[in-house]
């Protein structure tokens, strides 16, 4: 089973919050998740972001893929970073 975080749409017409989610791949965007690992609302003013570093990180040293725009919201929290540092440096080819 691929697990992708990925957003999943919520509010009302033309006011959209979301949630990041922990999700199968294989899964419509609003329809089944794992896991709930933060919010985003993109109309406030500025927009907020809560995110749970811990949640996010164990997914994603189990293998989970963010997608493209995720990755920018990980960026921006601070987990992303903490999640490079993490990771065994790659030897050098030769």
């Amino acid at each position: 089973m691929a697990v992708k975080l990925r957003l999943m749409r919520m509010g009302k017409t033309k006011q959209p919050t979301y949630r990041l989610v922990a999700a199968d791949s294989r899964s419509p965007r609003d329809g089944r998740f794992i896991e709930i690992v933060g919010t985003y609302a993109p109309r406030n003013e500025p927009s907020t972001i809560n995110i749970d570093n811990d949640k996010v990180l164990k997914w994603l040293q189990q293998g989970a893929q963010p997608t493209e725009r995720v990755e920018k919201l990980l960026k921006l929290s601070g987990a992303w970073e903490q999640f490079q540092a993490t990771k065994p440096a790659k030897p050098a080819k030769t």
